[in-house]
């Protein structure tokens, strides 16, 4: 394992990211703060409680998944996009490196600013609402499995993309609504039995219903079905980027 050649392409990504702090860190903290104020205080105030606890608080798991999962594949996307863009990818693949490397560097990067994130927001959320985490543990390893998952989801996003509007297709079109529709800021319960069954066909509803589980003791699907929903969804992503370097698709071409 070239751990240099990884600690590399990992001091290059999270320097961008400290170099661009506004635009990587603050911007998405002010988005998600307004969404307490519109969602916690004007709706939060016409809810009182749903599971057991404040509107506000039930929404904090949805707000954080809802940041960690678009930033994480944002930044796995961009962070293999720019190289392919200005063509120094080959570089990088004429260098001693293997593709496992390649990837950790990448998708590590992408997952630690995503974890940052997503750590500030909850710090943040403290400030609107009172928020309790009754598994600490349970807690951070659904948030470390969900930035790890979708930057490897956005690595072949970033891999796939021909230019820069294919690379906000997938995380606008697809990933936001998925979050939205998956429970973020409503229990499933609320639904007709009917839509309750057709929640149950979106992969993200498992990930919010698995993380809130770690703050209210309250989830909408069993916790094992939300782990082997996260354990699937990495597998076949790492499954998708060993056949992507294996065959050079849209790498050497």
């Amino acid at each position: 394992m070239n751990l240099r050649a990884i600690f590399a392409i990992y001091r290059f990504e999270m320097t961008r990211f400290f170099r661009s702090i506004l635009q990587s860190l603050v911007s998405p903290v002010i988005s998600t703060s307004l969404y307490f104020v519109v969602f916690g205080a004007a709706i939060g105030s016409r809810i009182t409680q749903v599971e057991g606890v404040s509107y506000g608080a039930f929404i904090v798991p949805g707000l954080i998944m809802l940041s960690v999962m678009t930033q994480a594949t944002s930044n796995a996307s961009f962070g293999i996009y720019f190289p392919k863009f200005i063509g120094t990818i080959y570089e990088i693949l004429s260098a001693p490196v293997t593709f496992i490397e390649i990837t950790i560097g990448y998708v590590g990067a992408a997952a630690t600013k995503s974890l940052i994130i997503g750590s500030v927001i909850l710090a943040t959320s403290f400030l609107f609402v009172d928020v309790h985490i009754a598994h600490p543990l349970a807690m951070l390893a659904f948030l470390l499995m969900t930035c790890i998952s979708f930057a490897l989801f956005g690595f072949i996003i970033g891999i796939w993309a021909g230019n820069f509007e294919q690379l906000q297709l997938i995380p606008l079109l697809i990933i936001t609504p998925l979050v939205f529709l998956g429970g973020s800021f409503y229990s499933t319960t609320m639904l007709p039995p009917f839509w309750q069954v057709v929640t149950l066909l979106n992969p993200v509803h498992y990930l919010i219903s698995g993380f809130r589980w770690s703050f209210i003791e309250q989830a909408d699907v069993p916790i094992g079905i939300s782990l082997l929903a996260i354990a699937t969804f990495m597998a076949l992503c790492l499954s998708a980027i060993w056949w992507i370097f294996r065959t050079g698709w849209r790498i050497r071409q």
